[in-house]
């Protein structure tokens, strides 16, 4: 299969009325956001000394903010199974850095990003701040980034990655790399371990490109970001939560890779079969 490559999505002008919708969304979106920020980093003040790398709280600060935050800009997010209750890890398609906050909304997880994301203005805070789990792209940390990979899920946190190892226009699913995948197969971990494949689907607003929810190709946040805000009618995002699967039940990371790709890119090509749920 040949790589994926595609310039970037040119921003379509901002109108009168776009504009208007900016300012009416951006200034709620901020203060629930960085608001949120300022209450978890206060409630985890408390938390980490008392339950150590145990988040029993916060993480309900994250959903809480994460829900309001599509709300305000307009977008349904709708579900489509559960989340699991079983110890281990989420994997899914991704599209954007609204995957972020629609994913969160509908389970509470840790994320796993490249380490350049900790260096953002304003993404980066938000991601530490909420447990991401950060790794480098140097193979000579592969060792320690596996073993830190494998402390946090030790300890129960629910780590969500995307081994895509980068964005997409929201159309397509890339070949997953299964290299994340060997930290469930390492130390007894197999034995216990649970993953859950989740398909991510976004689907833009009559009348607007198909990939308006997409964010790659070096695309600069801040115009992406007024772009959504900027939109009279929003279009939606389905969230579709499959069925879990043993990671004993695999030979290993390659095999339990392929798996949770063929499922992933079946639900995000499917049709709907039944309605989903809004997300309450």
């Amino acid at each position: 299969m040949t790589e994926w490559r595609e310039d970037k999505l040119a921003a379509a002008a901002i109108g009168p009325i776009g504009w208007v919708l900016v300012a009416i969304r951006i200034i709620p979106f901020a203060m629930v956001t960085y608001g949120g920020l300022v209450v978890l980093l206060l409630t985890r003040a408390v938390e980490a000394p008392l339950c150590g790398a145990a988040r029993p709280v916060t993480p309900f600060i994250t959903q809480g903010v994460c829900k309001a935050a599509v709300w305000i800009m307009g977008l349904r997010v709708q579900r489509r199974g559960v989340p699991m209750q079983e110890r281990g890890a989420v994997v899914a398609n991704h599209a954007s850095w609204l995957d972020i906050f629609t994913l969160n909304a509908c389970d509470r997880v840790y994320f796993v990003s490249k380490a350049e994301v900790a260096q953002w203005p304003g993404i980066g805070w938000l991601a530490r701040a909420t447990g991401t789990v950060f790794i480098a792209r140097d193979p000579a940390e592969a060792k320690a980034q596996q073993a830190l990979f494998e402390q946090r899920l030790r300890a129960g946190h629910r780590l969500l990655f995307f081994p895509e190892g980068t964005s997409t226009d929201s159309l397509r699913v890339l070949p997953f790399k299964s290299t994340l995948f060997a930290a469930f197969f390492t130390h007894g971990m197999k034995q216990v371990m649970h993953i859950q494949p989740v398909s991510v689907r976004y689907i833009a607003p009559k009348g607007a490109d198909a990939r308006l929810y997409g964010w790659w190709a070096a695309m600069d946040f801040v115009p992406h970001l007024l772009q959504i805000l900027a939109q009279p009618r929003q279009g939606n995002v389905e969230i579709t939560f499959h069925a879990p699967v043993d990671v004993d039940g695999f030979n290993g990371r390659k095999d339990l890779a392929a798996h949770c790709e063929a499922v992933i890119r079946a639900g995000h090509a499917a049709s709907p079969a039944q309605d989903p749920k809004p997300l309450a």
